[in-house]
């Protein structure tokens, strides 16, 4: 027996939340999938994730919304993290902090733990506890319950997520990077039966600097003036990799995924504002 798991990339702003909820159903049925994870760090405007949107991104069919180090960007997501097990916060934020770092989830019988995790480099607003050495003991516990376990690990460079698969390999099932919003073509399974991807890339707009426009985030870094991002509507797709794990914890495969958008987007079919969240 085994079970599927899909993992989308980053959630980039509306388009990204209308990309999901377009794509999802269909993506669902077409490769069986019995459990979706998602980053959600970046669906309301880019930057962080409001209440509305989580609360609507999991009536779309996602099961777990992972983060990284703009979790409590927005206020209402720091009251609502407390109680929503849904999402996960990076593990290595102070225990006291708001919401978890990890949890274990039960899918047609099947537990799933899944750990989030920010890396060490390029985060100067944060200073958190070493992944590397919190992440074993996290592992720990979950196995005492099950040997399925996904760890969404939230990094800035290439070098620190691959050290982080190969301190992984055989402890868990998958590690998975985000972060680059930007797909890799690294995806394999490590010896030890560990699948991982360097970064599974982005729900939202191609043709965008990171999902945003990119005349707006080009004009920041020309001027250096802050000026508020805006969605980006081109070239909308779906990416992130589809996961088989057997019952011994143990990846059997991993399939990269990008699936583009065909639908076109109108404000009244339920993708309002007051529908799927605009929060500031």
């Amino acid at each position: 027996m085994s079970i599927r798991i899909l993992c989308i990339g980053e959630i980039v702003g509306k388009s990204g939340v209308f990309t999901v909820k377009s794509l999802l159903p269909a993506v669902k049925k077409q490769y069986n999938i019995d459990f979706v994870i998602a980053n959600g760090e970046g669906a309301t405007g880019g930057y962080g994730i409001g209440k509305n949107h989580a609360i609507y991104l999991k009536k779309l069919g996602i099961d777990v919304l992972t983060s990284g180090e703009r979790i409590y960007y927005k206020m209402d997501m720091v009251q609502f993290i407390a109680n929503a097990s849904f999402i996960l916060r990076p593990a290595n934020y102070p225990q006291g902090n708001p919401g978890r770092g990890w949890w274990i989830y039960e899918k047609n019988q099947v537990k799933i733990g899944i750990i989030n995790a920010l890396g060490q480099s390029g985060f100067n607003r944060t200073h958190l506890t070493n992944p590397y050495v919190l992440i074993p003991d996290i592992i720990n516990r979950i196995k005492k319950e099950t040997d399925v376990i996904i760890v969404d690990f939230h990094a800035t460079t290439t070098a620190e997520k691959q050290s982080m698969f190969y301190h992984l390999d055989g402890k868990v099932s998958a590690v998975v990077g985000t972060h680059f919003k930007t797909q890799t073509a690294d995806e394999t399974v490590l010896p030890g039966g560990t699948a991982v991807i360097t970064d599974l890339g982005r729900a939202g707009s191609l043709e965008s600097v990171g999902g945003l426009d990119p005349k707006v985030e080009i004009q920041k870094l020309v001027t250096q003036i802050p000026e508020r991002s805006k969605d980006c509507w081109e070239a909308l797709e779906l990416q992130g990799v589809v996961l088989e794990i057997d019952e011994s914890g143990k990846a059997l495969s991993i399939e990269r995924l990008r699936v583009p958008c065909e639908e076109e987007f109108h404000e009244r079919e339920g993708d309002s504002n007051r529908d799927n969240g605009s929060e500031d």
